[in-house]
């Protein structure tokens, strides 16, 4: 006999699958930690990146729901919801499913951005889901769903020196050269948003994936 668990698992995805009757709609997820402390360090990059996307949008994020900052509006046409969860990295998964049941969205069209130690600072990769690779934003937001298969956009930012622990580099900001390359590295991740949302997410792939900043 199947778990009270089980058959809300089960409604849960049913929904969601069969949810864009009343219009699409797209979720835009940037992971990272609330607070001024950590506004600009390598872990918030997710946040940055939905910042940057909102002024591409003409959208702002003036609304606090389901433990997240969010904003709301069209981007050429298509309903657009910015997220910006605010209960701390390993608890993202909290905002983000929730506001997905509440809207109805389904786990396609819901994308979480969020760094990655293991590409080269200013590499941008796109990917349909996958396991979290210790990102514990991305593993919060799995468990919470129940699965993996919802896509990504990975921000590089590069391996820490020496024998500085992943946890540390993190939250440390980024060094000045670094800094000066952001907005670049910003505007490409916003156009890669903009890729997936109008052309899908394949297209996005082919477009960004492992291209580089300029020097």
């Amino acid at each position: 006999m199947e778990s009270e668990m089980g058959i809300l698992d089960q409604l849960f995805r049913k929904e969601h699958e069969t949810s864009a009757d009343a219009g699409e709609i797209f979720m835009v997820v940037g992971l990272g930690n609330p607070g001024r402390m950590y506004r600009d360090t390598r872990h918030n990059i997710g946040f940055r990146v939905v910042d940057r996307f909102a002024e591409k949008c003409g959208i702002k994020l003036n609304k606090v729901q389901n433990k997240a900052i969010i904003g709301s509006g069209k981007f050429d046409g298509t309903k657009v919801l910015l997220v910006k969860p605010q209960t701390y990295m390993n608890l993202s998964g909290q905002a983000v499913s929730s506001l997905l049941r509440f809207y109805k969205i389904p786990f396609s069209n819901m994308i979480a951005i969020h760094d990655d130690v293991d590409l080269p600072y200013g590499v941008i990769r796109m990917r349909p889901g996958g396991g979290s690779a210790g990102q514990k934003g991305v593993a919060s937001i799995i468990e919470k769903l129940g699965l993996q298969e919802f896509p990504r956009l990975r921000m590089g930012i590069g391996r820490p020196p020496g024998r500085m622990e992943a946890a540390d580099y993190v939250l440390q900001r980024f060094t000045k050269d670094e800094e000066s390359l952001l907005p670049e590295y910003l505007d490409r991740a916003a156009d890669a948003l903009d890729c997936f949302i109008n052309n899908g997410l394949e297209a996005a792939m082919n477009r960004f994936n492992g291209t580089e900043l300029r020097d």
